[in-house]
Parts: C-alpha cells; sequence; structure tokens
C-alpha cells in the first residue's frame, strides 16, 4: 500500500460516516441545535482549540521527528484558527472537550497516532465545509472565505500526514494507521449520532 491508496481505503471504509459529518445536521449537532453565528462560532473554536491542545501534547512527547514537526504544525494552525475564529466570535472562551479530542487523547504509538490524525482531519474538513456553507447563506461571505482557508489546512493535514506514513514505514503499518483513522472518525460520528438522537432529530438521511 501507498499514500494514494491509504487514504482512497480511509475514504471508502468510512464513507457514510464521513458524509453525514459533512452534512447540514453535523452542524446543528455541534451547536446542540442553535444555529446563529455565536454558537457556530464557538462550536468551530471549541474543534481548533482542543486540536491544537492535543497535536501539541502529542508534538511533545513523539519521538519520530517528522511526526513530531507534523503534530507541531498542526498545533501552531489550530491556535492560529483559534484566534482568527475569537476575531470573529469576539468574547470566545474554550468549552467542552469534542468526543473525537478524547478519543485521541487515548491513541498511543506513533503510527497509530499519524493514522488517527488523517481520519481526524478528514472529518473535520467536511466539519468546515458546513460552516462555510452556513455563513455563505448567511450573506457574510468574508467569514465563509475565512473558513475555507480553515478547510485548506485540514486537507493539506491529510496529505502531509500520508506523507509522513509513507516515509520508511514497516509492513503492517499502513493497516495500523488505517485502522486507526477509522476508530477516530467513528469517535466523531457515534457523538454526532448521539447528539442528534438527544435532540430528537433523527442521525440518518430520510430517502
Amino acid at each position: 500500500m501507498d499514500q494514494e491508496a491509504f487514504l482512497d481505503a480511509v475514504r471508502e471504509d468510512n464513507r457514510t460516516a464521513l458524509s453525514r459529518l459533512g452534512a447540514s445536521k453535523a452542524l446543528y449537532a455541534d451547536t446542540a441545535g442553535e444555529m446563529d453565528d455565536g454558537s457556530v462560532l464557538a462550536a468551530a473554536g471549541d474543534r481548533a482549540h482542543h486540536a491544537a491542545e492535543t497535536f501539541g501534547a502529542w508534538a511533545d512527547d513523539e519521538t519520530d521527528p517528522d511526526a513530531a514537526d507534523l503534530f507541531a504544525a498542526a498545533a501552531e494552525t489550530g491556535r492560529d484558527h483559534v484566534e482568527t475564529i475569537a476575531g470573529e466570535h469576539g468574547d470566545y472562551d474554550p468549552g467542552e472537550v469534542p468526543a473525537v479530542q478524547t478519543h485521541l487523547r487515548g491513541v498511543e504509538g506513533t503510527v497509530e497516532r499519524l493514522g488517527a490524525f488523517v481520519g481526524w482531519a478528514l472529518a473535520a474538513g467536511n466539519n468546515t465545509d458546513q460552516v462555510v456553507g452556513y455563513f455563505v447563506g448567511q450573506a457574510s461571505p468574508g467569514t465563509a472565505s475565512t473558513f475555507r482557508d480553515v478547510s485548506d489546512d485540514h486537507d493539506e493535514h491529510v496529505d502531509s500526514a500520508g506523507a509522513v506514513l509513507a516515509d520508511a514505514r514497516k509492513e503492517g503499518d499502513w493497516e495500523r494507521a488505517r485502522e486507526a483513522a477509522g476508530a477516530a472518525i467513528e469517535a466523531d460520528y457515534d457523538d454526532y449520532f448521539e447528539t442528534l438522537e438527544s435532540l430528537g432529530v433523527n442521525p440518518k438521511p430520510v430517502c
């Protein structure tokens, strides 16, 4: 397996979950049904803040220099996102740790963390695309453009992590990373599903 095949496999393995995490109901779940500008920005800020905390901690105890650099860069990008969102929001203060970050903080091992990072970034990119769509709908093109840049950063994270995994990996590492990616996406999806059910909303699309 190579980088491209790995990323394709993760997307295919988790096609349904990623699709639903990239739908409008995911944003509704993130805001606990409070679909206003402040709630959407606060939810995005929480995702960015707690991701930066997670990846900063990973960078500090990572022994693989390429992985450490990736995690440190992701933490710095996350902090930049928080500052940008705070500028849009005003008096933003971090809220509860998202379920996916709670999951990630329990992941051990370089390969597993790289895989989980890919899963997180794929889901986070889909989530951010919904934030873009929300602000387009609110006729706020400047804020929508800001979140397009955030989404682009998540796409870069996916490619960068794949490249680190491709560098001198041992037999079996791709599968371990693939499983870890799926578990991270599942953690995000399970929270989405449970939150919508608690709000009395059917998590599955009605055809």
